[in-house]
């Protein structure tokens, strides 16, 4: 912590720091329910996803009376992948329980904002704290007594109230852009399922009706009729043919990582899927890693061009994204090419509807995985080009809007990540925070 601010103990502001509780034998879990917050349901950006949750029965929540949480409780995600990570649990969250793997931190809210401790315990200085003292264990951990330890700001609440609200401004706005591309990708994959898959406009035309949701030239690129194919009853005149067929792909490598000259000087965007594992969005719009051109030409398939689809084919299958620069892939990853029958826009919601049957033909020992071989033979329904058209030019519109969200949310987290520890320190005071350029937001 910076010698601008002088610093308490954790547990000096807190009520009580405890756990939470896994159930005796996983029993009492049930398909809806109580909500049961894991440590995966802990993002990085500090908020909980409730598409992660399990969920308990009301008895066994009443059971496990100690690790009932509150509205006000900040959240420590304790131990492996997800070490150090924190949330404030929201009204919308309750009633809820949670695990073992996460720490409950009840403060005393008459000296202690739960969102200004959050952002504290999220400052960079004390998340390297945190995950250099846990490396010193084999399986790496942090207890209720380390994170009482924990050190944070000694400021006022006032204080601690005002430097937590400027931040949240900038997590709130990221929030309303990422809830806004959620939307937009839900519709995109429901239009994809509507045309494609349940065939609603030419179901619509079999029995007299005019297809719903859209203009007559685009009704027009519909058949009338259904005909029986290997994938079943499909649209009059379209096709089936392996996907590899269809789409051109290619795979990746990783250049030895002992050998600098294949990484200095970094001129050229590589990734692997760890770029993808916190996305939010279906879009990769930078690499946590480059390679020089040394490294380039040990990689096969070289620069993938911009628009091209990637889509992780091991630990785990499925993430799914389409660049918007030029990329090298590692060995990780399938790459889905632009220029060939179906786009790589069509390819990204084809993917996601038929992800059940790609995994499906993976396989492997140490961890499951989908070869290009494996991938290519699945077969692929493909409409006439002039339908393929129209899908990408309403859907493009779409994407082009997420992807703008997109990068005003990175541009959003970059300045408030670069306020956070200047604040958090002491080192910078609010009217100066507030003065600080933001992305312009449309």
């Amino acid at each position: 912590m910076s010698s601008e601010a002088s610093s308490i103990r954790l547990r000096e502001l807190c009520l009580r720091i405890t756990k939470g509780t896994t159930p005796t034998k996983g029993e009492g879990f049930v398909e809806r329910g109580i909500n049961y917050i894991k440590s995966e349901s802990i993002l990085a950006d500090g908020s909980i996803d409730v598409s992660k949750f399990a969920f308990i029965d009301a008895e066994t929540h009443a059971k496990l009376a100690r690790s009932q949480l509150r509205s006000g409780n900040v959240l420590f995600s304790m131990a492996g992948v997800y070490l150090g990570k924190t949330a404030v649990v929201l009204p919308q969250h309750l009633p809820a329980n949670t695990n073992q793997a996460v720490g409950i931190i009840t403060l005393d809210e008459t000296s202690a904002d739960p969102y200004f401790i959050h952002y504290a315990l999220q400052a960079p200085a004390c998340r390297s704290w945190v995950l250099r003292s846990a490396a010193q264990s084999a399986q790496p951990n942090f207890n209720l007594q380390e994170i009482g330890g924990l050190k944070v700001p000694s400021f006022p609440l006032v204080r601690q109230q005002e430097i937590a609200r400027v931040l949240r401004l900038f997590d709130d706005r990221i929030t309303l852009l990422r809830e806004t591309n959620a939307t937009l990708e839900a519709i995109a994959q429901a239009l994809f399922k509507s045309w494609f898959v349940d065939f609603d406009p030419v179901r619509a035309k079999m029995a007299g009706r005019a297809p719903e949701g859209m203009d007559e030239t685009t009704a027009a690129l519909f058949p009338d009729a259904l005909e029986e194919t290997e994938l079943g009853l499909v649209p009059k005149g379209w096709r089936v043919m392996p996907v590899g067929d269809a789409v051109d792909t290619v795979g990746g490598a990783t250049p030895d990582t002992k050998n600098e000259a294949f990484w200095d000087p970094p001129l050229h965007c590589w990734t692997s899927p760890k770029d993808l594992s916190g996305a939010t969005a279906p879009v990769l719009l930078d690499t946590e890693r480059r390679i020089s051109d040394l490294g380039l030409n040990r990689i096969s398939s070289g620069l993938l061009p911009a628009g091209s689809l990637l889509m992780s084919s091991r630990a785990p299958i499925g993430y799914l994204a389409i660049a918007q620069m030029p990329v090298a892939i590692n060995q990780g990853y399938i790459g889905l090419l632009p220029g060939g029958t179906l786009s790589p826009l069509f390819m990204l919601f084809w993917c996601r509807q038929n992800m059940d049957a790609i995994k499906g033909r993976a396989n492997g020992s140490t961890f499951m995985e989908i070869s290009k071989k494996a991938f290519r033979p699945i077969p692929a329904l493909v409409p006439p080009p002039e339908l393929l058209a129209r899908f990408d030019e309403v859907v493009g519109a779409l994407f082009d809007r997420l992807v703008e969200s997109e990068r005003q949310a990175l541009g959003l987290t970059e300045v408030r990540d670069t306020l956070l520890p200047r604040l958090i320190s002491g080192q910078l005071r609010l009217p100066e925070a507030q003065a600080q350029p933001e992305p312009h937001l449309s």
